[in-house]
């Protein structure tokens, strides 16, 4: 059996730290860090996936001397390390900053720490950035797998091959935590009748602190190592185990470390457990079972990612029960009552993540304007009386970490045209009109150079992909003849992403005569390079892959139509930097934000999407190219009509703008375009804002929440549960009785006076709030939701809202008096209701019990 031997060069004195850069994921953005190790052997930086650990493990000592001896690389290496020594030592957080901890399943970091599969990952990594960047008060938890998501080949069937890999930590971007005593950091998490031991790792991302949890311990069974072996691998059993390590190991893990999180943010359901494990700890200091419900929702933040409900995780009652029979049993809580936690209405013996998530957490988030919508719906029944629209579920639009996907070209321009502080001032709308006063040839030449790189590394790509299958050079040279970095004057057009069938890759192959029209003029040649992974098991996704692998190799489209295999950060990075044109189709609203053309557009380049996700918000008729979803109720018919006015749009408007040559050999009105994209997308859709919206709209709400309840003893928080029971027992009885006629006509300098009569079935005027609401009919005004955020936003500006008072009288048969004289806001129309709902000063949202009647 062969052994494997690693002979390990020795660094020299005078760039000692560069191992210490190495582990500090402050690399991943930071591209002159990236290139120091990259040009200690080039090739071996390839070899190695741009893996700097394993770099400096395996690069041969000469490779090292040289650049001892090298006054520009040392030179480089000691900026670095300055920017890096700033950076970490820039002032710490406000003290009275409240600390986050924010749990996911899985983080993109770069493509060298395989721990995440696709977007949700990639939002989580740039998420950290941000928050490092930001200087919040922050720590985050997640798992370390021994295999992350899939490496991918494809045949020239178009059948899709996944290979998975162990990764050796000593690889990572990890370090063991260690006690006082220098033992590994373990916790201990109960699951199905025995304790599995998890041991705890650290990534540092910047200034933020990444614990991971990875239970490949000698502690436990060979079935309980292999917990945490593949991220979403195996089957139902394995993912409840694996989610049970992520949230109660989580809380353990912060707990162990002396960490008190004011907020706890669970970043989809996947870590949902975490509310069972803050409410083992809240029943422990005394509570009654809702009274620590009360306090673990107070300070639990949940995003929801999914827009639709087959997409949330759920367990057989059955499986759950077995899982925490002794969590259970230690808490003295009767196991349904923990099973009604996760109920979803209409879904009998299933345990819904996402109900957890609800029932655990008050303050709730979607993750674009649109998705809002479509979370409010999907959850509705968790607040019955309420409409969708009034429900506490809002928005934050995601944004990415610009330091992360804008090419380093651009980094070098805005520093030279735009200003230095740029990275300081990228949510400043105003700063970015400066790119107007850009000159358009000076403007082009560096979006083209950076083309011409995204090319190049996509034409080496494909050429070791050829020589690795045995394919012919005259193959590769049809495949690759419009991939020239010397001609980058071709319409490139990417879509890279997971192939799901909602995002419908294969949407313009519907009419494969048309589109090949399109692609094949000589005069104006269009160039489409798709990539992207089906999920193992997703056998529609697998097809769609098929479908256009195959188109690849077809004579009348080879060269036109490119396939990438083995989509991953990297590859990702070239293409939103290099393409000319971002495509996306999905089904809408099912796409629940997308950050793949916020990416492209900071980079200059033009989306033309459907009206989904972020790009609903960030569209302005001048930024690119917006489609309308086609409305109708067949699918097939839906599918046609999307198809053909894409292609349309194509036909008519993207490839006559982009060949409108001039003399300059540009064409002005699209680098207007590219410009406007920066412009309008960079200041709006970054981490920055987005953080910034968490803190104030989620964030400090929930910490002021938690504090207010935990207070003398969690005093309030057994109130507050109290309160709510009086309320669920007398609401049935509750009703609204008018006493007077609504006008038909009321002068606008008039007043309308009402009289209602309020039975209370027990409950005080203290308990409940009667308003008037009005919503306009006539005219109708222009207002819509606010983009990027629903928190901390003004109500309704076309509503007329006014509060009715107790009078002081009651009615014969006992009810109280309620009045309202309100002047109107406006003239109009205006369809009116009288409606009362329970108060409470510590509730999180004016509904939050989702009780709300109407007259």
């Amino acid at each position: 059996m062969s052994q494997l031997i690693e002979v390990t060069s020795v660094i020299p004195a005078s760039l000692q730290r560069l191992g210490e850069l190495a582990g500090n994921l402050f690399f991943s953005w930071h591209r002159p860090t990236r290139a120091l190790f990259e040009d200690l052997d080039p090739e071996l930086w390839e070899q190695v996936n741009g893996n700097p650990r394993l770099l400096l493990r395996c690069v041969d000592q000469q490779h090292l001397d040289w650049a001892a001896a090298n006054a520009d690389y040392l030179a480089r290496y000691e900026r670095v390390v300055t920017t890096f020594d700033a950076y970490l030592t820039a002032p710490a957080p406000r003290t009275d900053a409240p600390l986050v901890a924010y749990f996911c399943a899985e983080y993109g970091f770069h493509e060298s720490f395989p721990i995440y599969s696709g977007g949700l990952g990639i939002l989580a990594g740039d998420y950290c950035k941000a928050a490092s960047d930001e200087q919040l008060n922050f720590v985050a938890v997640g798992l370390l797998y021994r295999q992350g998501y899939f490496s991918q080949s494809v045949d020239n069937d178009g059948a899709q091959h996944a290979h998975y890999a162990d990764s050796d930590p000593r690889d990572l971007p990890v370090e063991p935590v260690r006690d006082a005593h220098g033992t590994w950091l373990t916790v201990k998490v109960p699951i199905a009748a025995k304790e599995v031991t998890a041991r705890v790792w650290r990534a540092q991302v910047g200034r933020v602190a990444v614990y991971l949890l990875d239970s490949d311990c000698s502690d436990n069974s060979p079935a309980d190592r292999d917990i945490t072996h593949r991220l979403y691998g195996g089957d139902e059993s394995l993912r409840i185990r694996q989610e049970m390590i992520l949230g109660m190991g989580g809380v353990r893990t912060l707990r162990a470390l002396g960490l008190a999180p004011a907020v706890w943010h669970v970043n989809e359901g996947h870590a949902a457990f975490l509310i069972l494990e803050l409410l083992r700890e809240n029943l422990a200091i005394g509570l009654d079972f809702n009274a620590a419900l009360e306090l673990t929702a107070a300070a639990c933040v949940f995003t929801t990612h999914t827009p639709v409900a087959a997409g949330h995780d759920a367990f057989r009652d059955d499986m759950f029960a077995s899982c925490f029979a002794d969590f259970a049993k230690a808490l003295g809580v009767p196991m349904e009552r923990l099973l009604e936690l996760g109920r979803a209405p209409g879904v009998p013996n299933w345990f819904n993540m996402t109900r957890l998530a609800l029932a655990g957490s008050r303050y709730v988030n979607g993750v674009s304007r649109i998705h809002g919508g479509v979370s409010a719906q999907l959850c509705a029944d968790r607040w019955p009386e309420v409409s969708a629209a009034e429900n506490p579920v809002g928005y934050v639009t995601n944004g990415v970490h610009v330091p992360t996907f804008l090419a380093q070209t651009w980094h070098a321009f805005f520093d030279s045209h735009i200003g230095r502080d740029w990275r300081e001032r990228l949510s400043d709308a105003g700063y970015w009109q400066a790119l107007e006063a850009v000159p358009d040839e000076l403007f082009w030449e560096v979006a083209q150079g950076t083309k011409a790189r995204m090319l190049s590394g996509v034409r080496e790509r494909l050429r070791r992909e050829f020589e690795r299958k045995s394919l012919s050079a005259a193959q590769l040279r049809h495949v690759t003849r419009l991939l020239d970095p010397e001609k980058p004057d071709v319409l490139t057009i990417g879509f890279a992403r997971r192939f799901a069938t909602y995002k419908r890759a294969a949407l313009l192959l519907r009419d494969r005569a048309r589109l090949a029209r399109l692609l094949d003029g000589s005069e104006r040649p269009v160039l489409f390079l798709f990539a992207g992974k089906a999920h193992p098991a997703d056998q529609p996704g697998q097809e769609v892959l098929r479908e256009i692998k195959q188109l690849m190799l077809a004579p009348e489209f080879a060269g036109n139509v490119v396939f990438l295999e083995d989509y991953d950060m990297q590859l990702g990075r070239w293409l939103v930097s290099g393409v000319d044109v971002w495509l996306n189709t999905p089904i809408a609203p099912l796409e629940a934000s997308g950050t793949s053309g916020i990416k492209a557009a900071i980079n200059g380049r033009l989306n033309l999407s459907i009206l989904d996700g972020w790009w609903a918000e960030g569209f302005d008729g001048s930024n690119g190219w917006g489609i309308p979803p086609g409305q109708a109720q067949d699918p097939e018919r839906r599918d046609a009509l999307d198809s053909e006015l894409i292609i349309d749009t194509l036909e008519e408007e993207v490839v006559p703008l982009y060949y409108e040559r001039g003399s300059a050999g540009l064409s002005h009105e699209w680098v207007r375009y590219c410009k406007r994209a920066m412009m309008t997308v960079i200041p709006q859709f970054n981490t920055r804002r987005m953080v910034a919206d968490y803190m104030r709209g989620m964030y400090r709400p929930a910490a002021a929440h938690g504090a207010a309840l935990l207070a003398n003893q969690a005093a309030a928080a057994r109130d507050l549960a109290h309160w709510k029971q009086s309320v669920a027992r007398a609401w049935p009885g509750v009703m609204l009785r008018s006493l007077s006629d609504t006008p038909r006509e009321l002068a606008h300098a008039g007043r309308l006076r009402l009289r209602v009569a309020v039975t209370l079935n027990g409950l005080t005027p203290a308990d409940v709030a009667v308003e008037f609401y009005g919503q306009r009919l006539l005219p109708r005004g222009g207002h819509e939701l606010p983009p990027l955020c629903s928190f901390e936003h003004q109500p309704d500006d076309d509503a007329w809202r006014a509060m009715l008072t107790p009078s002081g009288e009651t009615d014969s048969d006992g009810s109280q008096i309620y009045v309202l004289d309100s002047a109107p806001p406006s003239a109009g129309q205006f369809s009116t209701e009288v409606r009362i709902r329970p108060a409470h000063a510590l509730l999180s949202h004016p509904l939050e019990l989702g009780l709300l009647k109407r007259l």
